[in-house]
């Protein structure tokens, strides 16, 4: 994950970056919530079938199995045959520097209070902002279906229709951000993103379960999902991988999206964990009251830091 968006931020401009990391996340995305329904069309198709060709065995479940490796040879093959690598040309030492990038590296070696360069805090900042976005859609992600269930006596086949279609619009919104990214900054992006998603986390916290005599409409449940996975983090998390990237600028952007990544896929370990806790010893109301409380704080620091995130990733 981290080699591919370095491998776009390498070869696109800093102004269309964050186009184009919206296009790559779009595909991972629909990855994510759209695929589902390949698998349920092999359950479908082969639920009283199973064929056998040596030790190959084709049924509902194996077939799942082998369209991933097809996927994974034609992805294989197009990396031999279309992608070019691109190596970093060493910049003339005597070339003449603009304004802009003088007052961007002068803000950037400034000294934080705490002992860091702004850079280097504002990466820090970047990495936590993903920490927390991922994280949040992790826990949710983990509980929704059973939270569907509990809330709103939904069967998981349905829960799981919503969520697929919510995340086929999401597909749309970060297909759509390049022509956001006329109107609006990657900051301004992320602001909104994270307000809307934390807007749809807090909307079900009121909700009483059915075991407590609740009725919840079913509305209620899809217009939480539609704006959580169908605007709220597709477009707040890209938004964040866009300022990232435009933040670390001509250096060399693969160990950085690496570790960029990493701290990604260890927030979706561990707030499923801290989630799975709360549920247990207090309720799933309070698991959404810290996912909110954990996104406020995260638009506060982006809108107290925005003239600095901004001057860093010009």
């Amino acid at each position: 994950l981290g080699v591919t968006r370095a491998y776009v931020a390498e070869i696109t401009a800093t102004r269309e970056r964050t186009t184009y990391i919206a296009c790559l996340t779009a595909v991972q995305y629909g990855g994510f919530t759209v695929t589902p329904f390949v698998g349920s069309l092999f359950i479908y198709l082969f639920q009283d079938h199973r064929y056998e060709v040596g030790f190959l065995i084709l049924d509902q479940y194996s077939a799942a199995a082998y369209f991933m490796a097809v996927l994974c040879v034609v992805a294989l093959f197009l990396l031999m045959t279309g992608f070019q690598a691109r190596y970093r040309s060493k910049i003339a030492p005597k070339v003449k520097q603009s304004s802009r990038t003088l007052e961007r590296d002068e803000i950037g070696s400034r000294i934080t209070w705490f002992g860091l360069t702004t850079y280097n805090a504002t990466l820090l900042g970047c990495m936590l902002l993903n920490v927390s976005t991922k994280g949040s859609i992790g826990s949710f992600e983990t509980m929704g279906i059973s939270f569907a269930q509990s809330h709103f006596d939904l069967k998981p086949a349905v829960a799981g229709t919503i969520v697929s279609i919510c995340g086929a619009i999401g597909v749309m919104s970060l297909l759509s951000m390049g022509y956001l990214g006329r109107f609006l900054t990657d900051v301004q992006m992320i602001i909104g993103g994270i307000t809307v998603c934390a807007v749809g986390i807090i909307g079900f916290a009121p909700l009483t379960s059915v075991e407590n005599g609740a009725d919840n409409a079913m509305w209620k449940y899809v217009m939480g999902i539609f704006m959580i996975y169908g605007i709220g983090y597709p477009i707040g998390h890209t938004a964040v991988i866009g300022l990232f990237s435009k933040v670390v600028g001509r250096r060399p952007q693969g160990t950085l999206q690496g570790w960029f990544a990493s701290s990604g896929s260890l927030a979706r370990i561990l707030f499923p964990i801290m989630s799975g806790y709360i549920t247990q010893y207090d309720d799933i109301t309070t698991v959404f009251i810290v996912l909110f409380v954990n996104l406020v704080i995260s638009n506060c620091f982006v809108a107290f830091n925005a003239k600095t995130l901004n001057a860093l990733s010009t």
